[in-house]
């Protein structure tokens, strides 16, 4: 581990004020050098904010407060200050300045939040969720990060390993005592442990669709025949002309991508191209990007107009959804045409929408998340629990086969690595570096 002291802006500039975060042994001392304030920044206590100037000689460079974090109390575990100042860029720079000439250095992405793994005040799934927490922009976003942070996922996971390499622990047993042929892991017991396992990693898993679809917005797919309305909607759920609307059948011929908050429920809509047969090049590869959509999409707004009696609707997974919409409804003078559980509106006066807003809202389950249950958001999480899954599938199956025990070690053991990995107690340093770059400076 690298005991420099590092410093980094914590903050955006251009507001009232900003923050100037530095950590390391020695970080108070350093600062002491140019804060010239009451007493000096050697006997205050930790968790305590002082009043004081930043002084370069004679030239004060600004009023500051400084909040001191005595070791191993701080987020990092080393002794740490926060600075804060008038949120000029340039005051930011010459206190940096200061501060690296006296022996400080600028630190690296997510350094802060490395040395808080390394010091074991937070681990690696908690670190990520201080990033997601920091971009939420959605309640749900803001829930998920939360609950990560505060470290009950990890709590469940590392709960998980522990149950993995209590296994592995009687079934080395075995193998050191493999002359006189002893069974200290019972198959049948055994087989239950995993079972339960399989079933709390299959539970998190499951909890990705929902969790990336929160993080990366709703997938809903716009489909339907040329000309019923699709573009039409879109606009009227922007409250903006976004796609090009005309009488000419077959104008959209892409997909086009926007995102809309609903109830605080990010939404991805995705306008395609109208279904229908067609010996043009072009459409039929608009067509073909459609079909792609519609598998792709969380929730599929099925679009028709009044005059249409039959409905020829896509076929759909376990996890999809469908909303029936029926466009037009100011060309016609019933309310009701007799589709069991169709929205009735008229995309073009913006008729109706409020109830299509609420039906996708309604679609989309996330009590869970806003009461504190796990949600796994993060594309990493579900690789390591997939991979998690499929070790502990194969130790069943080399039960069930009556395989030799250290085979069967060896398959919780790589269980057990791939829960590890989530929470960092399993990584080495490209992981941690992929996953570090992607923070800010100051984080």
């Amino acid at each position: 581990m690298d005991n420099s002291i590092i410093v980094a802006p914590a903050t955006a500039f251009g507001g009232a004020i900003a923050v100037i975060r530095m950590s390391g042994a020695g970080s108070v001392e350093l600062l002491d050098n140019i804060f010239v304030g009451r007493e000096s920044l050697a006997e205050v206590k930790t968790h305590t904010i002082r009043y004081g100037v930043i002084r370069e000689g004679e030239r004060v460079i600004d009023d500051v407060v400084v909040a001191i974090y005595r070791a191993p109390h701080s987020y990092t575990g080393e002794e740490s200050v926060e600075i804060s100042i008038h949120g000029s860029r340039y005051i930011a720079q010459e206190v940096i300045r200061l501060l690296c000439e006296l022996g400080a250095r600028m630190a690296q992405a997510g350094e802060f939040s490395q040395r808080a793994i390394l010091a074991g005040r937070i681990d690696l799934s908690q670190a990520e969720a201080v990033a997601d927490l920091i971009a939420a922009e959605s309640r749900a976003e803001h829930a998920i990060a939360s609950t990560q942070m505060r470290g009950g996922y990890s709590k469940m996971l590392d709960g998980l390993r522990d149950e993995v390499l209590e296994i592995c622990a009687l079934l080395e047993l075995e193998l050191d005592f493999g002359e006189e042929d002893v069974e200290f892991a019972d198959r049948t017991r055994l087989s239950e442990m995993l079972n339960r396992v399989e079933s709390a990693v299959w539970r998190l898993l499951e909890s990705f669709r929902m969790g990336n679809a929160i993080r990366e917005g709703v997938k809903v797919a716009i489909v339907g025949r040329p000309n019923v309305g699709k573009s039409t909607l879109l606009n009227a759920l922007l409250q903006d002309n976004r796609a090009m609307v005309s009488e000419i059948a077959g104008t959209t011929r892409d997909t086009i991508e926007e995102m809309i908050m609903i109830d605080d429920i990010r939404f991805r809509f995705i306008d395609t191209a109208g279904l229908h047969d067609t010996d043009d090049k072009l459409e039929q590869m608009g067509i073909e990007r459609t079909e792609r959509a519609i598998k792709e999409a969380d929730i599929i707004i099925y679009m028709v107009e009044p005059s249409d009696t039959q409905l020829e609707l896509p076929e759909l997974d376990e996890n999809q959804k469908l909303l029936v919409v029926v466009n037009k409804m100011d060309t016609v003078e019933e309310e009701d045409l007799g589709i069991e559980g169709a929205i009735y509106l008229s995309a073009r006066y913006d008729d109706g929408t409020d109830a299509l807003r609420d039906a996708l809202c309604e679609l989309v389950d996330i009590d869970g998340a806003y009461q504190g249950d796990v949600v796994v958001s993060n594309m990493r999480h579900a690789y390591a629990l997939n991979d998690a899954l499929g070790y502990i599938h194969h130790a069943k199956k080399a039960i069930a086969e009556n395989l030799s025990s250290e085979l069967l070690a060896e398959e919780l053991r790589r269980a057990a690595d791939s829960l590890g990995e989530i929470t960092g107690r399993i990584t080495n340093d490209h992981i941690l570096q992929t996953i570090f770059s992607h923070f800010c400076i100051g984080k």
